[in-house]
């Protein structure tokens, strides 16, 4: 991250995470100073990197505000931070294991990227968060789905 006010540690960082970005975060174990945080109010898209550099680049096209995303080059898969707005449907979850993204939902684990994450291998920000902004996931939904060529859906009143 640019800068921290509170100073860099694991703790410190936490702070930072809750304070500024309204993000649960919890240093977990403390003696390995990782950071994780319980999925509620905040969810999470993690898919291949490819398509998460992909959607970002359409998103800055279409000028949407992109909110927090997390690199985890170990595995080459991006994770986007964003609001709990995607609907609980067999279908759409389908969908996108087709498509390799997983959905981090309510009770979920999302680990962020901690001081002590020495090497840049394990956890790092794209996109650092800079406040509570999160895009909606249905629109990350959405832009997934053109990058992959897959068509928008949306749903009606009657269906």
């Amino acid at each position: 991250m640019d800068h921290i006010a509170f100073g860099d540690t694991p703790v410190s960082r936490c702070h930072y995470y809750r304070r500024v970005c309204d993000l649960p975060a919890t240093v977990d174990p403390p003696h390995l100073g990782r950071i994780i945080m319980k999925a509620e109010h905040v969810w999470a898209l993690i898919m291949p990197g490819h398509l998460g550099r992909a959607v970002k680049s359409r998103m800055r096209q279409h000028d949407s505000d992109i909110g927090p995303i997390l690199s985890h080059p170990r595995s080459g898969r991006w994770t986007y931070l964003v609001r709990p707005d995607i609907p609980d449907d067999v279908r759409l979850f389908a969908e996108m294991f087709r498509l390799d993204v997983s959905v981090v939902r309510t009770g979920g684990t999302i680990a962020l990227p901690s001081p002590v994450d020495h090497c840049v291998e394990f956890r790092r920000w794209v996109q650092p968060p800079r406040c509570t902004f999160r895009p909606s996931g249905l629109v990350i939904v959405d832009a997934i789905r053109a990058c992959s060529g897959q068509p928008m859906r949306r749903r009606t009143a009657d269906a």
